[in-house]
């Protein structure tokens, strides 16, 4: 038993210093198994005896965390190992073995062939939920543990890219070939992009366009070769072509300084760069100052002999860089000292074990896809799972303009690895200093797993307003009582850098059983250069610079199991009825009254962007109730105002058919494991996962496991203050998870934040208040008690 309680003590740390010896004597012995049935009416005789068992727990305690959450917490990080992230460990001996299957041929993805077979992404693959589930609640066997591998061939004949699952880890010794739904095939062409290419891209434009180097710094005063800070650098654009098999990108040429994205220069070019040969590349359309030109001799030719309108940007200079960080300007009162910062006086108040969080009566797991990003699995309050999965499935950007790059943006950004983007987070700005923050590691466009330094953070933040409140006057300047009840609220977040745009992904869990999922967008806007048609389509920022409108939409899948995976799923809305008034019968009454409308199939639950939405979205549970009898439910509540991007079935719209819907339900089906794909950027008119089919065969969703697909979205017209770039406030989407009928009261009456303050006398010179908490919150906060009077007297 010792070695076992040491090995478990191993994995937590620190022992709650506000219990008193006994609780402790009892909290540890608990942990350890020993009887807590001690008796402390102690005499001297046995003093010795009862000292010695209390320094050894004492001592056992302060291997462990809290040790009422003990059990609980070891127990969970066991069965939340099953959603983990593939270790390094795992990633390399996955990589070894299949280097070492001599039929796949595979080389270094750092080889500087674009021909070759190379791995270029390895993740988890997630097990069947029923075999997850009968782990996680019928302590059935673990689900044995997969890597999903994603392999280009580059070097044969007919190049494609196949996925395969490699297993059992952490030492595999098999591989099999996996499909997506309908065992669509990934066309070569659909690969995203790697390091290498973009690599030749750079040096393919350098050689290509050294005819036209003069115009390049005649017009921009940059130049794409022998340049020191006066660079130039590029942006490709996707989809990349107009139909499937195609690889063009066009590219938007900019002056490589802080913030480059908006400062273009006015040279759109168009480059087809299919072939696995780049000496075959080719440029095959010049934009330069709105007008087109079907070569580089015929750009250089028109430009040389006058023929064409002539352009030249205003001169560089480092003191007015529109698009630096660098402060300027003045507020009216100083902000050269620092603002509020969060503080935790008394330690944190929830448990991180690995991939395994524990806070308030929430208990979930969590992981990073490398192609979408954050996951969360297995949420549980009070030990009943609300969601199995809560996740990010895609994230798109499609834009409007007057240039060519601009009229071909349309980013989905699974395909730009954003699950991968997820760089260093700054301690204090991204997260609060007190954070807890992790690593993560990626196998992504590599030959080893990379560590992205404190990429996730988890912090606990309070809301600066009452969770719940009232104050009970007695209408004579005085008060019966006010009671009131801090709102805290735990907070998981990564951030994905794609390019030029960052999303702030926050999962947000409140103690009333509320799940709060929202996105904030920020970075820089995507710019082109200006022309006059372009204000059709944007709002000028700078002398030559054009913001163009485009929207967001994000979508997300919520596989909720509402007190079980037998679920069903209603729409509440409202209706008036008018009747004749029963206790004055000569009148009529006009009234709101709940409508209520079960939806029976896939179809009937799918809600396509530009109808009226109902109010209420609820999943229940048929055969649940609560102690009202009402029907044990959560409901979806949104915060958005998406809109779909493009016509129902036009060309590249077919690779985002989930965006048709602000909401959609299906049934539960481990081969629609996601909405998108990371193929689907660079062909989305024959994508590999196509959504519209997991509900065309509208199956009956009454008593089953069901998943929601949800939409948010905003469209943003940029205007002169994103510059420098996009700032937080008003850009933010989600959705609310709220129970509705689910518990018997508001479960946060559980949290000890609570203060209830009572008048003593009639006089009210004297309160009472009544709290769960120290009296002294801490210095970072007040050096004084809380106090209250609530008398409201006339002068």
């Amino acid at each position: 038993m010792t070695h076992e309680i040491r090995k478990r003590g191993r994995e937590t740390a620190g022992c709650a210093k506000c219990v008193t010896e006994k609780q402790l004597l009892h909290s540890c012995a608990e942990a350890a198994g020993v009887p807590s049935r001690f008796s402390f009416s102690m005499t001297i005789s046995c003093w010795r005896m009862w000292f010695q068992v209390f320094i050894y727990l004492v001592a056992l305690c302060s291997l462990t965390n809290t040790s009422i959450y003990w059990h609980s917490s070891s127990k969970g990080q066991h069965k939340a190992s099953v959603f983990a992230d593939l270790t390094p460990q795992e990633m390399t001996s996955v990589h070894n073995f299949l280097m070492g299957q001599e039929n796949l041929g595979l080389v270094s993805t750092q080889s500087k062939l674009l021909a070759k077979n190379s791995i270029f992404m390895i993740d988890l693959h997630m097990p069947k939920k029923r075999n997850m589930l009968k782990f996680l609640d019928q302590d059935g066997p673990k689900p044995v543990r997969e890597a999903r591998v994603v392999i280009f061939f580059g070097d044969q004949p007919a190049p494609n890219i196949t996925e395969f699952i490699v297993g059992p880890l952490p030492y595999p010794y098999y591989y099999r070939p996996f499909s997506y739904k309908g065992n669509r095939s990934m066309r070569y062409e659909s690969r995203p992009m790697t390091s290498l290419e973009n690599g030749y891209i750079y040096k393919k434009l350098v050689e290509l366009l050294e005819p036209a180097s003069h115009i390049l710094l005649e017009t921009s005063g940059f130049s794409l070769s022998n340049c020191t800070d006066q660079c130039l650098t590029y942006s490709d654009i996707a989809p990349r072509g107009l139909e499937p098999g195609e690889r063009r990108s066009w590219i938007i040429l900019q002056r490589f300084v802080e913030g480059y994205f908006i400062h273009p220069i006015g040279v759109e070019i168009l480059l087809n760069h299919r072939s696995t040969a780049p000496s075959d590349w080719t440029i095959e359309k010049i934009w330069y100052n709105d007008q087109y030109f079907d070569s580089v001799s015929d750009f250089v030719a028109s430009y040389d002999g006058d023929i064409i309108e002539k352009m030249k940007l205003p001169e560089y200079s480092k003191d007015d860089l529109y698009s630096t960080y660098i402060p300027r300007g003045k507020f009216k009162t100083k902000t050269n000292i620092h603002g509020p910062k969060f503080c935790e006086t008394q330690g944190k108040r929830y448990i991180v074990h690995g991939n395994y969080v524990e806070y308030a009566g929430w208990n979930f797991a969590f992981r990073i896809r490398l192609s979408t990003g954050l996951q969360l699995f297995d949420i549980k309050y009070n030990d009943e799972r609300i969601a199995y999965e809560l996740s990010i499935q895609e994230a798109i950007a499609f834009y409007g303009g007057a240039t060519p790059a601009a009229m071909q943006t349309k980013y989905i950004d699974s395909g730009w690895g954003m699950g991968n983007e997820n760089f260093e987070l700054a301690k204090g700005i991204d997260c609060p200093e007190v954070a807890t923050y992790q690593d993560i590691y990626h196998f992504y466009d590599t030959d080893k797993p990379v560590r992205y330094k404190n990429a996730l953070c988890i912090f606990e933040q309070p809301s600066g307003l009452p969770l719940r409140r009232h104050f009970n006057s007695n209408f004579n300047g005085g008060y019966n009582f006010y009671g009131g009840l801090e709102n805290h609220m735990l907070v998981v977040r990564t951030i994905s850098t794609v390019y030029n745009y960052d999303y702030i992904w926050d999962f947000i869990f409140y103690q009333n059983g509320v799940i709060e999922v929202k996105v904030h967008a920020t970075g820089y806007i995507h710019a082109t250069f200006f022309t006059p048609q372009g204000l059709q389509y944007g709002s000028k920022v700078y002398d030559y610079v054009l913001g163009n409108m485009h929207t967001h939409l994000i979508n997300y899948k919520v596989d909720l199991d509402i007190a079980g995976a037998e679920n069903s799923f209603e729409t509440v809305d409202l209706e008036y009825e008018n009747i004749t008034n029963p206790w004055s019968p000569r009148h009529r009454i006009i009234q709101p009254k709940l409508q209520r409308l079960q939806r029976l199939t896939e179809r009937e639950a799918a809600f396509p962007f530009g109808k009226p939405m109902p109010k209420y979205f609820t999943f229940y549970n048929p055969n649940k109730q609560n102690r009202w009898g009402a029907q044990r439910s959560y409901r979806i509540q949104y915060n958005s105002h998406g809109d779909k991007v493009l016509p129902r079935g036009w060309r590249e719209e077919n690779g985002i058919s989930w965006s048709r819907y602000q909401l959609a339900v299906t049934c539960q089906k481990d081969r629609e494991e996601t909405s998108s794909s990371l193929y689907t950027q660079n062909d989305p008119w024959e994508p590999t996962v196509y959504f519209e089919n997991f509900i065309s065969n509208s199956e009956r969703i009454v008593n089953q496991d069901l998943v929601a697909w949800v939409s948010v979205g905003f469209l943003h017209v940029p205007h002169s203050e994103d510059i420098p770039n996009t700032a937080t406030p008003a850009n933010s989407v989600g959705f609310f998870l709220r129970p509705f009928n689910f518990f018997d009261e508001d479960p946060s009456v559980a949290s000890r934040s609570t203060v209830i303050v009572r008048p003593k006398d009639s006089s009210f010179s004297k309160a009472e208040i009544q709290r769960w908490t120290p009296a002294i919150v801490g210095l970072c906060v007040a050096e004084k008690p809380f106090q209250y009077n609530g008398t409201y007297r006339q002068d």
